[in-house]
């Protein structure tokens, strides 16, 4: 008989993967309303029960901890037990052995630090904040807090205009949203915890493809006030858009030709059709919102004379200047930024790459836009180049492996030192220095560092640099628009600081983001305007949410959209998407557990009828 022998699994690690995986659905879905206390008792339980018990920070220092949450959680801890909770949690980070120590006292030390409202709550008044304001997690983790169970419920009784005018009532580009949305209402989305998110983006977009002309609706009696929009992109259009249904006059400037922004100057026709974007402006403008194009502020107009012509202005101008990398040779002929690229695209200028090698530089969404677009206009050879991993890449999951299938190349650890020119000046390669992972930066993710290689020569005929936008700010400044950083200073009801009439909003203010941030920033800008204006206007919709279904629907898979094939849709600007077909919309929406009525509905923050 031999000494050894094969493992094979147990039952009983079987069971353990499942409770993990369970656990892990549950920390993903942690909604807005989890008490934070409660949830750190429950981190630490499972460190201490990860805990190898060889060190005593571990050991015993954990088992403090639990006892001093429970005590707090109890009603029975003071400020002294507050005090000693901190002391342990830094002896822990600072004594513990490994990693797995002090990551546990790094986290409670956290936990104290952004919730400590809600510890000395605990103490004082033995109550819990948490409790108090529960929301329903997707429409909470939705920017502009659309109510995404109710239109899902309306979509599994087939009313598909009544969900979009549900939609609409908090933000007015469904079918942008249901094309593009990074759909962050999925990460908090409490199917997670059975199963898997439901496919909200899929069902936003198939309520928008079924459900025909949507006619807007009325506007509110014209108050006689005028507002001035700058910018025609999704902010400024979103405030647009709101401010007329209250009855104010709106008038937008644009720099541009067309309106759209970065939904028609930086998101390609493969992921958003041109027709589609340009019947949902027209709607938005339908309104009876007055347009300028081709109007530059400080050139065209200035800002001190729209302050006098107009009630209130609203500066929405986006985030459409490139940035540069610092290398040599960046000024070389062949070298353009994504956002130029992308811009002559959205003027249907197409470039011409054919037969040419193009390398890309960045790791966003913008950058496999460019790759991808590059692919569809001709390249030979595409090479997308990265300077941290593939996981450490900010674009989407979903667009890196369509890149990929289209046939992109990914050149990870790699950092651009030089661009190498040729006698004419023309970028002819691009040299990278491979880079090695190391420490954990603030923002939580590794940081490259130069490795022990020598550098990489890619041959390049085209080089896109997409490493970030910036805003432009020339013609602001001179007015006095506070600046910080390269964007606007806004508080976060839209005002900017010492200009009494003037709100700003969007990637101007925040920085590049996504289409349904920017949509939020002009709703919550145009809710200001109208009250800085005197009024109280509300934003309702006429349309009766269906009853919920005790239908307690078992686990069951997530049905997601499809894709054209790859070797088919890289050759045009075609959308790449399949929407979801009646079955599978019927599904996906009947997977929903309507938490805006089992549970979330009846609390404080349950569902806004109206704003």
């Amino acid at each position: 008989m031999a000494n050894i022998r094969l493992d094979t699994p147990e039952k009983s690690a079987k069971v353990l993967a499942d409770l993990l995986a369970t656990m892990e659905g549950r920390l993903e879905a942690n909604p807005r309303g989890t008490c934070p206390v409660d949830m750190t008792l429950s981190v630490v339980k499972m460190c201490h029960a990860q805990s190898c018990g060889k060190c005593i920070p571990c050991r015993v220092g954990l088992g403090t901890v639990e006892e001093l949450l429970e005590k707090i959680l109890d009603g029975d801890g003071t400020e002294q037990d507050l005090d000693l909770l901190e002391r342990t949690a830094n002896s822990i980070y600072l004594t513990a052995d490994c990693a797995i120590g002090y990551g546990a006292g790094r986290m409670v030390l956290d936990s104290l630090e952004g919730f400590r409202q809600d510890y000395e709550e605990h103490v004082q008044h033995q109550t819990c904040l948490g409790r108090q304001d529960q929301p329903v997690p997707c429409r909470v983790a939705c920017p502009a807090h659309v109510d995404i169970p109710g239109y899902i419920s309306l979509i599994a009784d087939g009313r598909y205009e009544d969900a979009v005018q549900l939609v609409r009532k908090d933000n007015p580009f469904p079918a942008s949203c249901g094309f593009v949305c990074e759909h962050p209402c999925e990460a908090r989305c409490r199917r997670n915890m059975v199963d898997d998110a439901i496919n909200i983006r899929g069902l936003k977009r198939y309520a928008v493809d079924h459900a025909g002309v949507v006619p807007q609706p009325e506007c509110a009696p014209a108050t006689g006030k005028k507002v001035a929009i700058i910018g025609g992109g999704p902010s400024g259009l979103s405030c647009a858009y709101y401010l007329a249904l209250m009855g104010h006059g709106v008038t937008v400037y644009e720099e541009r030709e067309q309106l759209g922004g970065m939904l028609r100057y930086g998101i390609p026709s493969y992921r958003f059709p041109r027709e589609k974007l340009d019947a949902e402006i027209e709607s938005i403008l339908s309104l009876g919102i007055e347009v300028h194009t081709g109007v530059t502020v400080g050139r065209d107009v200035w800002l001190e004379k729209l302050e006098q012509e107009y009630d209130c202005i609203y500066i929405a101008i986006g985030a459409h200047q490139d940035k540069k990398t610092g290398i040599p040779g960046e000024n070389s002929k062949n070298v353009i930024s994504a956002v130029e690229m992308l811009r002559a695209i959205g003027d249907n200028e197409m470039p011409d790459f054919t037969g040419k090698q193009v390398v890309v530089i960045g790791g966003g969404n913008v950058a496999m836009d460019v790759t991808r677009s590059s692919i569809r206009l001709g390249a030979d050879k595409v090479t997308c180049v990265y300077r941290r991993r593939q996981a450490d890449m900010t674009a989407l999951p979903d667009e890196i492996t369509g890149a990929l299938a289209e046939g992109a190349e990914l050149m990870t650890l790699a950092a651009p030192v030089r661009i190498e020119a040729d006698e004419d000046g023309a970028a002819k390669a691009l040299w990278v220095q491979p880079q090695i992972i190391g420490e954990v930066d603030k923002a939580g993710r590794p940081r490259p560092g130069k490795a022990a290689l020598e550098e990489v020569r890619i041959p390049a005929d085209v080089i896109v640099v997409a490493i970030g936008q910036g805003v432009e700010i020339q013609g602001f400044d001179q007015a006095g628009v506070p600046i910080q950083q390269g964007a606007f200073v806004a508080g976060l009801s839209g005002q900017v600081r010492d200009m009494d009439s003037v709100f700003a909003g969007g990637d101007c203010v925040t920085g590049p983001a996504t289409a349904i941030r920017a949509i939020a920033a002009g709703k919550v800008a145009a809710a200001n305007i109208d009250e800085h204006l005197g009024f109280r206007h509300e934003i309702t919709v006429d349309v009766e949410i269906p009853s919920p279904k005790l239908n307690n629907s078992p686990p069951h898979g997530r049905i997601d959209t499809t894709e054209r094939e790859a070797c088919e849709r890289k050759h045009d600007f075609e959308d790449i998407e399949c929407g979801l077909t009646q079955e599978g919309a019927c599904a996906e929406a009947g997977r929903c557990l309507r938490c805006d009525h089992f549970g979330y509905g009846i609390f404080r923050g349950g569902r806004n009828e109206k704003w």
